[in-house]
């Protein structure tokens, strides 16, 4: 492949590429191109390094349910009446509390009358189900598990917490999620590799992975054959010891694994910052999220040989939210992203899709202007230059906040042409600009 007139690192020169690998970088190369840049930046192939492929996947056929599609109660129930139940269940995704408040059975008996519903809320920690649905899975009468709620009288509540796999298991099978779509969503975006943050990844993940065109990187318990990092999600409902935390840590160091740990409020962070100082940090050890990080905690973090995987598209899609919701003294520390950098920290970008719009440059552009959806400005002071904004989705798999990779001979030949020079493009960070997305030397995504 022979890449023409493209813009790189500020030059215009031709780009050459030999099976994987950038075999040549220079003006005036021989040859018939293969593509035209016509001026155009040439960039590092992005990487999203925090989503959950097989969930975007079953996103890509499910109900949407909360913003920016369905913002009110009547929003909502048009969107369940017009679904087409798959095997007997309408799934929907992305509620929020803003739609028609808590949901529970009785919410989507009025919402979706007699129909078995399965409603996922936008931070993925909870399902709810319509009554219909409790009793197709015999909940009113049958076993407590964690996580299962009851009301006062031992019924159902329809409120399922952190019960994804032990849902799967009981409902009907809806056929293998199509990776087709997801794969050529990404390389529409100029995404060339990602990394799966499911923590209950298997083998069979890892062989539905292996389909998309993406290079993908997945978390996954330590038996797992995960190469990713060992994923632990903190709840502060049900939070470990400091001792079953620190086991946990250094069994996963033990096997030779880094370890990836969520951390969505300020006590979350707490606890995940004193395991990793009691245990001792191994390289690529992460934070997830981090979403509430005050200058103590950055302080902690700024210890350890730590990364922070953080998601700035949250402050667009969900910041008129946080503005209600969040206490006024952990507004200022959302989803920081100057702060941990002046600190030493280093910080990769992951859009967390589906529970994020799987779009980097949606993240980048909330990493710069600090919006919410509504233009309101949150925590000004952690905004980012738009190169460092891209830096956040162009740093290695392995090493997420490491140094930016480079279109340079001997590189692996993961590209993305935008349409225009960088210039034009810094002012906007819009996906409408990729026009080609190239992936170990193959055209994954043309822009007609």
């Amino acid at each position: 492949m022979l890449i023409r007139n493209a813009e790189v690192a500020g030059e215009i020169v031709d780009v050459r590429v030999a099976d994987d690998r950038i075999a040549e970088v220079a003006r005036g190369l021989p040859g018939e191109a293969s593509l035209d840049a016509k001026g155009a930046a040439l960039l590092p192939g992005l990487h999203d390094h925090h989503l959950h492929l097989l969930a975007l996947a079953a996103a890509l056929d499910s109900v949407p349910c909360g913003p920016p599609e369905v913002r009110t109660p009547a929003d909502l129930r048009r969107a369940l009446a017009s679904a087409t139940p798959q095997a007997g269940w309408i799934r929907g995704v992305g509620y929020h509390e803003s739609v028609a408040g808590e949901l529970d059975r009785r919410v989507l008996d009025v919402l979706a009358p007699g129909a078995r519903v399965r409603v996922q809320h936008r931070s993925g920690a909870l399902w709810c189900l319509s009554s219909a649905g409790v009793e197709a899975l015999g909940l009113d009468a049958g076993a407590d598990h964690d996580g299962l709620e009851r009301d006062s009288g031992g019924r159902a509540t329809g409120r399922l917490f952190g019960l994804d796999g032990w849902l799967r298991e009981r409902l009907p099978a809806r056929g293998t999620p199509d990776l087709c779509r997801v794969g050529a969503l990404l390389a529409a975006r100029g995404v060339t590799g990602a990394t799966d943050a499911t923590p209950t990844n298997g083998r069979a993940e890892l062989e539905r992975f292996a389909t998309l065109p993406q290079n993908v990187l997945a978390m996954g318990p330590l038996a797992s054959g995960a190469e990713g990092p060992h994923k632990i999600v903190l709840r502060e409902r049900a939070l470990p010891t400091p001792e079953a935390l620190e086991d946990e840590v250094l069994s996963a160091h033990r096997a030779g694994r880094p370890v990836a740990i969520h951390c969505v409020t300020r006590a979350e962070l707490v606890v995940a910052a004193a395991a990793l100082h009691a245990a001792g940090s191994h390289a690529g050890d992460r934070i997830e999220h981090a979403s509430v990080a005050p200058p103590e905690l950055v302080a902690l973090l700024a210890e350890l040989p730590v990364t922070v995987v953080s998601q700035p598209n949250f402050l667009r899609e969900r910041g008129d939210d946080y503005r209600r919701d969040v206490e006024p003294r952990d507004r200022p520390w959302l989803y920081r992203c100057r702060g941990f950098l002046e600190a030493g920290v280093a910080l990769g970008g992951g859009t967390d899709a589906p529970f994020g719009a799987a779009d980097p440059w949606l993240a980048m552009q909330a990493a710069v202007d600090r919006r919410s959806e509504a233009g309101i400005a949150l925590a000004e002071a952690e905004a980012l230059t738009p190169e460092r904004a891209f830096a956040l989705f162009a740093s290695a798999a392995d090493a997420p906040g490491g140094p930016p990779r480079r279109v340079a001979p001997g590189a692996r030949a993961d590209l993305c042409l935008l349409d225009r020079p960088w210039k034009r493009a810094r002012d906007r960070l819009d996906s409408a600009d990729v026009a080609a997305t190239v992936c170990g030397g193959a055209i994954l995504h043309v822009r007609p």
